[in-house]
């Protein structure tokens, strides 16, 4: 079969396939690791209801860094400092988990 006899088939069906030429890359977020597709090619098709993608490209992983610092001391530089969450990890980071150098880091 060539390609525009399937398109018609698959519209018959009642399936409808769309190629989305915007999308560059996708990301799928897991618990230890995202997986980011560069260059990525992706068709949805809809069928019965259903949106399926169909994802192309360069796949790669990346580990996610382990949280090393506790809620705890991440609320406390957060509240004492007035800074975001990110701002409190970094500031933690920089004071080698410290949290009181943190706080005089960021307040100062």
């Amino acid at each position: 079969m060539n390609p525009r006899e399937i398109r018609r088939m698959m519209a018959q069906m009642g399936i409808k396939s769309t190629e989305m030429s915007d999308v560059k890359q996708v990301i799928f977020k897991g618990k230890d690791k995202d997986y980011i597709i560069d260059n990525a090619s992706v068709t949805m098709i809809e069928a019965q209801g259903q949106k399926t993608f169909q994802v192309l490209g360069n796949l790669r992983e990346v580990k996610k860094e382990v949280e090393q610092y506790s809620e705890d001391d991440i609320k406390l530089v957060m509240e004492q400092a007035k800074v975001t969450r990110e701002k409190a990890i970094e500031a933690l980071k920089a004071a080698n988990g410290e949290p009181a150098q943190a706080i005089l880091n960021l307040t100062s």
